[in-house]
């Protein structure tokens, strides 16, 4: 009978191999009960385990983040339908913390605030995943702001310039122009994808909080028409969507621009707008049962905003460079900007600026009113050309619209202060600008440089934006190598200026106006503008 032997090594390796195949019949999980639901929010008993943020799954798949953990329940925002939702269902953990996809595959699309695809050109391919609740950059992790986000509007881009990586409220009213000056911003930015430079490239983002389809189709429509949604994404939480979409919205765009900016390249946000985050974030709050403040709105609803606006920055070298502007927008009620929303995201800001409703409809679009509006920042990062030209303008206009005040009374004015409000009048129509329609920047130097000069003071007002447009085109026709320098060197030369200069004169031979009046080169405009008159002027009303 031969002796059965058994190795103890052989023992060891069935065990281990028994050990590594072996699956569990059964799982563990933590489940909990709904006790509560209705308005877009869930109460759920159980999960003591769940963390903030975390996402819940209900039954048939739904999907809800975990904003209240009280000691018996968790109060849980809806992310969706949930007509479906009934006491008793019950909720499981998942363990993770809302994320959304991100990458290259997200230009030229519109999503929704879970990072889904909503246009009907098929699923998006991401290149990875993105938490919504990311720590912004530390103080030792930015740069200061140094490079400009040109915006192609004039008033904006001479007078509160804005640098990448810079946050830049626009506030105003409703209807007063708001979205306009933002969907400009990222069609002036066409110019810059087309180069093909990657330092010079703008990836834009358009979120889209609280509005209606049709004006999101609309604002969708414009971009395309302007060749702009190869380098955007809109993101669509529209009205008709639940308040927690709304919550979510802007933080899932940031989410999709923080992915370029720590990979070094430049992003531009617009958040279209954030009074309706506040709104959305105050209902949900409400039904939370959150204690009240002011104007109803919980007592972290700054917090909701600055962790948001402070992921806006220009990094530091060694993470790359990148930056991500934002372009915040708040809507005001009867131009009331000391209220508790505006006044919080001023603060958050870098400077505003402020569209006035008078303006507006005064016919002077876009309507920035440039005594309250500021860039705290921008003027570092504006380029050395626009700043020469510049310097002045705001000087002049504000001059001229405490003398347009006191004109209104009737009262007789001297020769320098006539010349002045028809020097402001000019500016003023010097600045209007069409809808969709930004300048490049040359163009805006130029025109700027014309007017602070006084090279329009004897074209007739009505007159002014033609005689602008078509010196415009005789110099990229005759005097192109002009706008070329300025593009290329962002700088106004002596040379440059007697070549504008002598371009002035030569078109201004040529221009007639809308009476069919030439306009005489030399000859001095009726009531020219004497700078020693002016200070004479303006020291004789500051002694009387």
């Amino acid at each position: 009978m031969t002796e059965l032997t058994i190795r103890p090594e052989d023992i060891r390796d069935a065990i281990a191999r028994n050990v590594e195949s072996y699956a569990p019949g059964t799982t563990r999980e933590e489940v909990g009960r709904v006790v509560e639901t209705g308005d877009g929010i869930a109460r759920v008993e159980g999960l003591h385990s769940a963390m903030t943020n975390e996402l819940l799954e209900f039954e048939g798949g739904l999907l809800g983040i975990a904003l209240n953990l009280d000691v018996r329940e968790i109060g849980t925002v809806l992310l969706g339908d949930g007509s479906r939702i009934e006491e008793g269902q019950t909720v499981r953990r998942t363990g993770e913390i809302l994320s959304v996809p991100v990458g290259d595959g997200y230009l030229g699309r519109v999503v929704d605030p879970l990072g889904n695809p909503i246009d009907g050109q098929g699923p998006i391919e991401s290149e990875g995943r993105r938490a919504l609740e990311l720590q912004a950059p530390t103080v030792v992790q930015r740069q200061p702001v140094k490079e400009p986000m040109l915006t192609g509007i004039k008033a904006i881009d001479a007078m509160t310039a804005i640098g990448r990586g810079q946050r830049q409220l626009i506030i105003g009213d409703r209807q007063t122009g708001k979205t306009a000056v933002a969907i400009d911003t990222i069609i002036n930015q066409k110019g810059n994808w087309e180069s093909g430079d990657p330092k010079k490239q703008v990836k834009c983002i358009y979120v889209a909080i609280g509005q209606k389809g049709s004006t999101i189709a609309s604002v969708k429509g414009a971009l395309e028409d302007a060749g702009a949604m190869a380098y955007t994404t809109i993101v669509a939480a529209p009205a008709s969507d639940p308040a927690g979409f709304k919550y979510l919205a802007p933080y899932t765009g940031s989410a999709i621009g923080q992915h370029w900016m720590y990979q070094g390249q430049h992003v531009l946000i617009i958040f279209d707008d954030l009074s309706k985050q506040a709104e959305a974030y105050r209902a949900v709050s409400l039904l939370l049962r959150r204690p009240p403040g002011r104007e109803a709105y919980p007592g972290d609803v700054f917090y909701l905003h600055s962790r948001l606006l402070e992921r806006c920055a220009k990094l530091s070298d060694e993470l790359g460079g990148g930056s991500m502007t934002g372009l915040p927008i708040i809507e005001t009620k009867a131009n009331d900007v000391s209220a508790y929303i505006p006044t919080n995201v001023i603060s958050i800001t870098d400077g505003q600026c402020f569209l006035e409703s008078d303006l507006f409809n005064s016919g002077v679009r876009p309507a920035i009113n440039v005594g309250i509006s500021v860039s705290r920042v921008g003027g570092s990062a504006q380029p050395k050309a626009m700043k020469s030209v510049a310097g002045r303008l705001r000087l002049d206009l504000a001059q001229f619209r405490e003398l347009e005040a006191f004109a209104a009374f009737g009262s007789d004015l001297d020769a320098a202060s006539k010349a002045q409000l028809e020097r402001g009048s000019r500016l003023v129509e010097l600045l209007k600008q069409a809808q969709y329609q930004p300048f490049p920047m040359e163009q805006e130097v130029v025109s700027v440089w014309s007017g602070t000069t006084g090279k329009l003071d004897d074209v007739p007002i009505e007159d002014v934006r033609r005689f602008e447009r078509e010196f415009l085109d005789y110099l990229a026709r005759d005097k192109a190598e002009v706008l070329a320098t300025i593009r290329e060197t962002a700088t106004l030369s002596d040379d440059s200026v007697r070549l504008l200069e002598a371009a002035v004169e030569s078109f201004k031979r040529q221009f007639t106006t809308a009476a069919g009046k030439p306009l005489f080169v030399g000859e001095a405009p009726a009531e020219a503008l004497d700078e020693a008159a002016v200070e004479h002027a303006t020291i004789t009303r500051v002694k009387g």
